[in-house]
């Protein structure tokens, strides 16, 4: 397994010379406490935490994966309970929640830097402590006092963690259908009874107890979508004092058997009127749980940059170690019997093309969670509304773009080592069998895709693309006379004009077939994060050219990403012609085969 080491010069490079988070922190309500000095610290107590406790653990916990203990209970692999633990005496739950319920408050960006460098080095394990944010996060948004006196403080304190329980056997993504139901209690509860599936963090031994927040219906509820309401059902019954008491009726059935994510337990929780108390509006539970699901997409789209950067830091080790053959142009390594296969075009193309989805996953996440941020703590209506409308725009973008193309880097460190990539020991085919998952879990890609171009931009009249491509027009005006940056200037306002012209296209085929929508989306939404890649790229190159022209001590940092972002202009943008051509190939071609043609 590859010695992961935090990335902390890329991550200040993204946080303070290309977004600015200084400025940012000091634009939110309540951001003035995350000072440069303390940004610093945490993010380096962090690096150290995931460093030397979590990363010896992601092997482990693949190899061992989670059991079911005899009582129904899961034991989690080796030293995952001891690190957690320390995890909590770390105050890290604690970092970005409401300080009136024992949070730190420190901006939402921040930790989600934290949830990259936990995710790379071991992303079974984060997923526990990121799924009870999800549940602190709609606990806090919808949750009454007593709710949030009950279950929040002991959320943020890590005493105790959270779910999601949404999937059930029959449905999928498709939650009109779920049969789950919630009888009333004359005491103002409500019995929960039915089975769910697929649910992360569902059981384990890590804390004492568990908050599932639990799609289900009311009786007499409308069907579909409409009568689905939300209830907080933990697996203890709080006391009057708050602590833990008498188990409810709350179960593991069974573990999944899984292809990667081995150390964390993917449980089937079965509900037998299980004590649950309604969370919101009877029949508006599935617009409740979006708080959780929109937390939990950014942090998919997380996924996706820890593949690529710790298959990044695997294979570029390998590939300056291993010797095979000979450069082209002569020897690089005459001493000895080959040359380090770095020195091999193909092998840079691997290598460059990790480096530049990790890279560039990174500014467009941390972009995104400035635009939560601003949502969460804008000092202005204006400013709120605003970075909502960016969020929603980028989030699809983010969770779907982010794990596609985060899976492939993956295949690519894998591939850098040939035939010991597909041995265990070295750690890539575990990176590849975790990631596969970004791009299902939280919305598969084509959902997401129907959300961006459906809902986000068409349902708008374009008006959530044209706020994000007037700041990239903008950028562009800003530096249309720059010479030096003339090669990623015009590519990226050719780019951005096209978008638009592509989008009122499929805008008008899908109004003579709304097939055309379904048929176009995830070629749009791929061609969608080329273009963000092309922005976020070409100001990097900008902020490297001028620290260059002011003269720095780092010449081969800003080099190497004016150099990364020359690569992705000329061989990873102009995938998005393919994207293009196809979004605009129309419904026809995919929709006209009969069923039974299929057969074989």
């Amino acid at each position: 397994m590859p010695d992961y080491k935090a990335p902390l010069r890329d991550i200040k490079f993204v946080m303070s010379e290309l977004l600015d988070s200084e400025q940012h922190y000091a634009n939110l309500s309540g951001g003035e406490d995350a000072t440069p000095d303390m940004v610093d610290a945490i993010i380096a107590e962090g690096a150290k935490f995931c460093e030397q406790v979590l990363a010896p653990l992601n092997q482990v916990g693949d190899r061992e994966g989670c059991t079911l203990t005899e009582d129904g209970g899961v034991k989690t692999p080796t030293g995952f309970k001891e690190a957690y633990q320390q995890y909590v005496e770390g105050g890290w739950p604690s970092m970005t929640a409401d300080p009136n319920y024992g949070g730190q408050g420190l901006p939402h960006s921040l930790g989600l830097v934290m949830s990259e460098m936990v995710g790379t080095c071991n992303w079974s394990f984060g997923m526990y402590p990121g799924l009870s944010h999800g549940c602190t996060n709609t606990i806090e948004t919808h949750g009454t006092e007593e709710h949030k006196q009950t279950y929040l403080t002991k959320l943020i304190s890590g005493e105790w963690t959270g779910t999601m329980c949404l999937t059930e056997p029959h449905c999928g993504s498709d939650l009109g259908t779920l049969r789950t139901k919630a009888e009333p209690n004359a005491d103002g509860t409500y019995s929960i009874t039915g089975t769910k599936i697929f649910i992360s963090a569902g059981e384990h031994d890590m804390a004492e107890n568990i908050v599932h927040v639990v799609l289900a219906r009311l009786p007499g509820a409308p069907e579909g979508t409409k009568g689905i309401s939300l209830f907080i059902v933990p697996k203890r019954l709080p006391n009057e004092d708050g602590s833990a008491g008498e188990a409810n009726a709350v179960s593991c059935g069974s573990l999944e058997h899984k292809m990667g994510i081995h150390g964390n337990a993917t449980c089937v929780m079965n509900f037998d009127g299980a004590k649950g108390w309604l969370i919101g509006p009877e029949n508006k539970g599935l617009n409740c749980m979006f708080t959780f699901m929109n937390t939990a997409r950014i942090g998919t789209a997380i996924q996706g940059l820890g593949a690529a950067e710790l298959g990044f830091q695997g294979s570029l080790a390998y590939a300056k170690d291993r010797l095979a053959m000979r450069s082209l142009s002569g020897a690089k390594n005459p001493d000895g019997p080959a040359d380090p296969i770095i020195v091999h075009p193909d092998v840079r193309r691997m290598l460059l093309t990790q480096k530049v989805v990790a890279e560039g996953a990174r500014a467009l996440i941390y972009l995104t969670a400035q635009q939560a941020d601003l949502v969460h703590s804008g000092k202005t209506e204006e400013d709120r509304k605003a970075a909502d409308e960016a969020l929603g725009f980028l989030t699809p973008i983010a969770k779907a773009f982010l794990t596609e193309i985060g899976y492939e880097a993956a295949n690519l460190g894998m591939q850098v080592f040939g035939g010991h990539g597909f041995i265990a020991e070295w750690g890539m085919e575990q990176n590849v069998r975790d990631a596969r998952i970004g791009m299902i879990y939280e919305g598969t890609t084509g959902i997401q895709a129907l959300d961006l171009l459906g809902r986000k931009v068409l349902m708008t009249q374009g008006e959530s693309l044209k706020g994000f491509t007037k700041q990239v027009h903008l950028f562009c005006k800003e530096n249309a006379d720059n010479e030096q940056l003339k090669e990623f200037i015009e590519p990226l306002a050719a780019i951005n004009k096209e978008w638009g012209e592509l989008t009122t296209k499929v805008g008008m085929s899908a109004m003579k077939n709304r097939e055309e929508v379904g048929a176009a989306s995830v070629d749009y939404l791929m061609y969608s994060g080329y273009a963000v890649f092309a922005y976020l790229w070409a100001r990097m190159a900008k902020v490297a050219l001028d620290r260059m022209v002011e003269g720095t001590t780092e010449e081969m940092f800003y080099n190497a990403k004016i150099q990364s972002a020359r690569f992705y202009f000329k061989r990873m943008l102009p995938r998005s012609r393919t994207h293009a051509e196809t979004m605009l190939a129309g419904a026809d071609s995919l929709m006209d085969m009969p069923e039974e043609a299929f057969a074989f």
